[in-house]
């Protein structure tokens, strides 16, 4: 009997990386990955254009180029036949968004706007776009708009809406000149395709779409901005599609490029960390996803549809089809680990850790496993990117309390490691504080993988068991088992992603186990992190805001 495969293309934020599965059993047969060639475009665009503080752009060529470089390699790695291929899915940072031309090429890439930094793509981590998210929010607020209980009353600057407002305000020209704006994987599926296609898991968490509700109203658009008032029409056109369906046929060019066959299916696009969902199984009702990686993307699938503060997002056939889907997040986790590790190490740990042939992670770990919690007296914050959830606040920043003259580097990096677990724990508790049930808890990511501690703490914290997800390339994984409900069991593929998660999903038979004496020095220790939370995140949140404002304008702090 033919065996049929499936390729899922992850796009992270530095590289893409693609997965060949075997679709009867979700094994992994072959992997690439390419790294961007201009990464992640912070200071100046690539002909040097200096961009401000807060902007994250990067450069659409390298999707195009890593999508065929790494397709060609797991393909040709996997020693297959073009007809044993039955259908690519592809994941993608988000909200990753931008504008196109009339033929649905960048408009970056055109001369007469390659020096217009908003013409670029929108990085998911532009945050630049903070004073546009609270306009959103103030005015959905006012307008008593229905769609803001679905965001937790709070709409983030990371999310197109923000994004493209920004660019009505401070670029019209390049908003005059936009055809489109699209997400970036839904951009790429199109690209492949020429399906305009959007995603209904990118369009519900990222764009304020809802499948009963559609977008926000053409009056709450008109209010916004003048210019906005017919951007449904015009700049948001597109059928939006559920996850899991079939976006189109892969095109004769791109097929002739890659050697496959013309009319593969092409998945709908999903979010990067939702395809990990399926990837772990957690496909069921209470059952609680962490995608732990420079960021953590949270995802809860329910039963039950209901307002929850602070929490980002809440669907309908989200990410699982039949059942409401929560998202939620923090916005610095591995990110933070390495910040410490890159700038507040001592010479002396960087060479004892050279000596023993690991890295300075790995040093830092060992010597934090051996504290006992509480005992530095430490706790922290996990806010050096400011908070998604549940305050949803990216000015605020982060705060360790408890210092002193004999503090050593290995208590704050397990501070830093704990309190990424409060952050989370704070999370879970507002969903049960919601009645709405969270009853198994799974990881997933490259941290969990590398780092014990890291597990170990989180199931202390929680006070839970944690299954751990059994694959490299989880989220691949994932996206290939879209990719193999779009193509259907007729062809070789499944009918739906619950069959899909039976026969192909890779978790661990081990389990994290939470160690007792540590849960109840944990709970005391996060009673403190809640202080901490309410009184910087809550009663004293102009603080924050302040202070991370004037990195960027001129105040007068002594009239705060």
């Amino acid at each position: 009997m033919q065996k049929s495969y499936v390729i899922g293309v992850d796009f992270g934020t530095e590289s893409c990386r693609a997965l060949l599965v075997d679709v009867a059993n979700g094994d992994e047969i072959a992997t690439a990955t390419h790294m961007y060639s201009h990464g992640v475009l912070s200071k100046e665009l690539p002909n040097g254009v200096p961009l401000p503080s807060d902007w994250a752009l990067q450069h659409p060529n390298d999707y195009i180029d890593g999508f065929k470089d790494v397709v060609r390699n797991v393909f040709k790695a996997g020693n297959i036949q073009p007809n044993d291929v039955i259908g690519i899915g592809i994941d993608f940072t988000s909200s990753t968004i931008l504008p196109l031309d009339e033929k649905g090429d960048p408009l970056c890439l055109h001369a007469a706007f390659e020096t217009h930094p908003h013409s670029w793509v929108k990085l998911w981590k532009h945050h630049a776009a903070k004073k546009e998210a609270d306009e959103v929010t103030n005015l959905a607020h006012e307008r008593g708009e229905k769609f803001i209980k679905r965001y937790g009353g709070n709409i983030s600057s990371e999310w197109m809406i923000p994004k493209i407002l920004q660019v009505v305000k401070e670029d019209p020209e390049v908003f005059h000149h936009t055809n489109l704006f699209m997400e970036a994987g839904d951009w790429l599926v199109y690209h492949l395709t020429g399906s305009l296609i959007r995603s209904s898991n990118t369009s519900s968490y990222k764009a304020l779409w809802d499948k009963r509700e559609g977008y926000p109203s053409y009056a709450f658009f008109s209010e916004l901005h003048p210019e906005m008032k017919d951007i449904l029409e015009t700049k948001l056109r597109g059928e939006v599609r559920t996850i899991g369906g079939k976006a189109g046929g892969l095109n004769k060019q791109m097929a002739m490029m890659l050697g496959l066959n013309p009319g593969t299916a092409i998945a709908v696009n999903v979010i990067d960390a939702h395809a990990a969902v399926p990837a772990v199984g957690a496909v069921h009702p209470g059952q609680f996803t962490m995608a732990i990686g420079t960021s953590t993307c949270h995802m809860l699938v329910s039963e039950e549809d209901k307002f929850v503060q602070g929490v980002c997002g809440i669907a309908e056939d989200g990410i699982i089809p039949g059942y409401i889907s929560y998202e939620t997040g923090q916005v610095a986790v591995g990110d933070l680990f390495s910040w410490f590790v890159d700038n507040a190490i001592p010479s002396d740990i960087e060479e004892e850790a050279k000596k023993q042939g690991i890295s300075v992670h790995s040093y830092l770990e060992e010597k934090a496993m051996e504290l006992v919690p509480g005992k530095s007296g430490l706790v922290a914050l996990d806010w050096w990117n400011g908070n998604r959830s549940i305050l949803v606040d990216s000015d605020l920043s982060g705060v360790i309390v408890g210092l002193t003259l004999t503090t050593t580097p290995e208590e704050i990096y397990r501070a830093l490691l704990e309190s990424t677990a409060f952050g989370t724990r704070k999370i879970i508790e507002t969903f049960k504080d919601s009645n709405i049930p969270v009853k198994e808890v799974f990881a997933c990511g490259g941290i969990p993988k590398r780092n014990k501690l890291l597990l170990q703490i989180y199931a202390d914290i929680l006070n839970c068991e944690i299954t751990i997800a059994n694959s490299n390339e989880i989220t691949a994984l994932g996206t290939s088992m879209y990719a193999a409900t779009a193509a259907g069991k007729s062809a070789g593929g499944y009918d739906t992603i619950f069959q899909a998660a039976s026969n192909m999903s890779k978790i661990k038979e081990e389990v994290i186990s939470p160690n007792q004496r540590n849960v109840e020095r944990y709970n005391y220790l996060y009673s403190v992190y809640l202080k901490l939370h309410d009184y910087f995140g809550s009663e004293q949140r102009n603080v924050m805001n302040t202070l991370n404002n004037s990195k960027h304008t001129e105040i007068n702090l002594d009239k705060q």
